[in-house]
């Protein structure tokens, strides 16, 4: 029997294959969950817009309530590593059209994102998404730590990246098709040390972002804002680079 929380979540996606295809993992495996699995919960809380308290109210209740701005931070990395994964379909689209700013530097990337989703469709991101990620051969993009900082993938960066994150009992789930240190799955790593889901003290969330992100991943986002086949996609790399900027500032003068 289903858990209430992943019903909803299966409803709001628009059926099993819908949600197993938007979190990139195969229906069948989908349908053998009882409930969502912790390590997919910010996944699936991604991608079908149901909460993550009503997802696992077991892992995210009332008296596990998160830091405002650690939560703020989590759905930040949550969004990025959802649109790194997959074009937005249909849904996800509306949603990041309906995204409000301000002034800061971070609003105006939401209202410049939003503007551009509310302008496109799912098939243009969807073959927007393939020239860039994926192309014939290969995109015009590489999203992985090992490429930026050795020039060639599954290098030594991805093997220090696999230490520290044993360190911290952090596992490859399942089904995962993408690295350790591909710009989805660490965002989505970040996302679960942001708010608490992985337990780890800030200082090792701190040193992973400055050893394993902040050498490499802005200037992917820098090369996405710049990338011939980016049209939706180079407002995301505005947002990214904007918000690893902020986070590496925060971080610097943390005590």
């Amino acid at each position: 029997m289903r858990d209430p929380g992943l019903d909803e979540a299966i409803r709001a996606a628009g059926g099993v294959g819908a949600l197993a295809r938007k979190i990139g993992i195969s229906q069948p495996s989908l349908s053998n969950w009882s409930r969502v699995p912790a390590e997919r919960v910010l996944s699936v809380e991604g991608v079908s817009g149901v909460d993550r308290s009503v997802l696992r109210p077991d892992l995210y209740g009332a008296a596990d309530a998160v830091d405002e701005i650690d939560a703020a931070r989590a759905r930040e990395y949550t969004l990025l590593s959802a649109l790194l994964r997959r074009a937005p379909d249909a849904d996800l689209l509306a949603r990041l059209a309906a995204l409000r700013g301000d002034a800061s530097p971070l609003g105006t990337a939401h209202k410049a994102l939003a503007e551009a989703a509310s302008a496109t469709s799912a098939e243009r991101v969807e073959r927007e998404f393939f020239n860039l990620f994926v192309g014939i051969g290969r995109g015009e993009l590489l999203p992985y730590g090992s490429y930026y900082l050795a020039g060639f993938l599954n290098e030594r960066p991805l093997a220090r990246l696999r230490d520290d994150l044993a360190q911290l009992g952090i596992e490859r789930v399942e089904g995962e098709p993408e690295t350790e240190d591909h710009a989805a799955v660490l965002c989505e790593i970040m996302a679960g040390l942001a708010d608490g889901r992985f337990g780890a003290a800030k200082e090792a969330e701190r040193a992973l972002f400055e050893k394993h992100l902040a050498p490499w991943i802005g200037r992917f986002f820098a090369d996405l804002e710049r990338a011939k086949a980016a049209d939706l996609y180079r407002r995301i790399g505005t947002l990214g680079r904007v918000f690893v900027e902020i986070e590496g500032e925060a971080f610097a003068l943390a005590p």
